[in-house]
């Protein structure tokens, strides 16, 4: 087990791998219902965290170092962060008060909080492809129980 190492700062920039197992990526081990991965919690059907960096463009290239180390590196992406500002908009030219405004292309959805203080900050939602009725449930056509 090695020992954890900091910074000239005394932030850390390294934590000491505490298990001998290799990083398995979400894509192939969905995390359980209930627990809590790498900052964000899952319910075993959606995976949910936050991404705040100093820019905007910051944050979106910190979603998309994750996607790719998770498994996700084949889903579409906007280009940069001023195409993904164009998802930023509803959909519908009627007022939508609980819509999410954001990118959305199944297994994931990177959302922008509906508070305007949060501006550098983005929502990933990641689902759980091997979940029954997957797609159904991804896009809403499923009804709920």
């Amino acid at each position: 087990m090695s020992a954890p190492q900091y910074d000239e700062f005394g932030f850390l920039v390294s934590e000491p791998n505490l298990s001998n197992e290799p990083h398995v990526p979400m894509r192939e081990r969905f995390p359980p219902a209930g627990t809590e991965y790498l900052g964000g919690r899952s319910d075993g059907w959606e995976y949910r965290t936050v991404f705040a960096g100093r820019t905007l463009a910051d944050t979106f290239e910190m979603i998309r170092h994750f996607l790719q180390e998770e498994g996700y590196g084949d889903v579409p992406l906007p280009n940069n962060v001023t195409e993904l500002r164009l998802f930023r908009r509803p959909r519908s030219p009627q007022l939508e008060l609980f819509g999410e405004y954001g990118y959305v292309h199944n297994p994931i959805k990177i959302l922008f909080p509906r508070d305007a203080k949060l501006r550098n900050t983005l929502i990933l939602c990641i689902y759980n492809e091997r979940a029954p009725n997957h797609l159904l449930r991804f896009h809403g056509v499923l009804p709920q129980k």
